[in-house]
């Protein structure tokens, strides 16, 4: 029996959620926020009162166990995903959980096979697999119109924290600062190596990258303080995929350019195609196409189809791509089949190339996938 509408529960209330996740479930008529949930109390009441949600709480164990919720949101910091996501999971529910579930593959690998042992669908805040350029590009692969893929390139930078008085969000001030700590290519890497996967087709069979971190002292939002910091801010790594194709991958949030940054390019037997992910001059996302015969890159309009309801190109990428992802878990959940993209078997997948490139940085090595169980 299908339920007339999905009843949501969004556990955190920040910028996130405010600017995307709420929005987009709001959007869709076919499901309703019923709680948020934050341990600053008066932050989710002042949601609650904004969105127009029934209720606000600080207990995300009540929340979590309500059997009137359908679908959990995790959009918490980054460290609290996994122990969230697990229990949604065994109290019955469907998880969208922001990236990464857990640091290390093989804990979002054990998620997965929770929710697939419970029947549940989950979904990755992998925003930008959902851009309807993303998407208009992966429909022209799956027409051939690339052929036989070559290369894929993919960059994701900006300048976000090009001024170090620029607080970052999340910090371990207990962090071992003679070792350098994984961020941008965590954080940022993440999206453009699942699109990477879904374009190419093909998992990576060996990587090696390097890491850098070119601004060392920065602002905590915590405290207000200038600190050292030894993380990557910078970091590149080059790949062979499984079908024989080749590919790099580049990330930064010091790089002069507009959030989010993300240019993804694929060059195969047919035609190539750059998808550019940048917020500029008012409009959110740009394609672009060339054949054999026609080398010079022309742009291409999107068709409207990829667009979520009353979604234009001039929209903000945060509202209009979310919109996407979550028109699709909301399809997925409600036709009941086998179809899950983005789930956290990809999470599992991007995590562990993440894992790989950390070790051959450290071990100054190609290092070969799949990684040990």
């Amino acid at each position: 029996m299908q339920i007339s509408k999905l009843r949501v529960a969004v556990l955190g209330a920040g910028a996130w959620a405010r600017f995307a996740h709420i929005p987009g479930w709001q959007r869709d008529p076919r499901c309703e926020v019923v709680a948020i949930c934050d341990p600053v109390r008066e932050r989710a009441e002042e949601f609650a009162t904004h969105f127009g949600i029934p209720q606000a709480s600080s207990d995300w164990q009540q929340v979590v166990g309500r059997a009137d919720v359908d679908v959990v949101d995790v959009c918490t910091p980054s460290h609290t995903h996994l122990e969230l996501a697990l229990a949604a999971l065994e109290s019955g529910k469907h998880v969208l959980c922001e990236k990464p579930v857990a640091y290390d593959f093989r804990e979002t690998l054990r998620a997965a096979a929770l929710a697939e042992a419970r029947g549940l669908k989950t979904k990755l805040g992998f925003t930008f697999r959902y851009s309807p350029g993303v998407q208009f590009a992966r429909s022209l692969i799956d027409e051939g119109f690339v052929g036989r893929p070559f290369i894929f390139n993919g960059y994701e930078q900006n300048s976000q924290w090009l001024d170090p008085r620029t607080p970052l969000r999340q910090v371990d001030p207990n962090a071992d600062q003679s070792r350098i700590q994984t961020s941008s290519l965590e954080g940022y890497g993440a999206p453009i190596i699942d699109i990477g996967h879904w374009w190419v087709g093909a998992d990576y069979a060996r990587v090696v990258g390097t890491m850098r971190n070119f601004i060392p002292e920065r602002m905590v939002r915590a405290t207000g303080a200038m600190m050292r910091m030894n993380i990557d801010d910078g970091d590149i790594f080059i790949g062979e995929y499984t079908n024989g194709a080749i590919g790099s991958i580049q990330t930064s949030f010091v790089t002069v350019g507009n959030y989010p940054g993300i240019e993804a390019r694929i060059y195969g037997e047919q035609g190539a195609i750059i998808c550019r992910l940048v917020e500029e001059f008012g409009v959110a996302e740009t394609v672009k196409l060339a054949r054999p015969d026609a080398v010079e890159f022309q742009q291409v309009e999107i068709p409207q189809r990829f667009y979520p309801a009353g979604g234009h190109p001039r929209e903000s990428w945060r509202s209009l791509f979310y919109a996407n992802l979550i028109r699709d878990f909301i399809d997925e959940i409600r036709d009941g089949g086998p179809r899950n993209q983005g789930n956290f078997v990809d999470g599992a997948r991007v995590q562990e190339v993440i894992n790989a490139v950390e070790q051959s940085f450290h071990e100054r090595r190609w290092v070969d996938l799949p990684l040990p169980r």
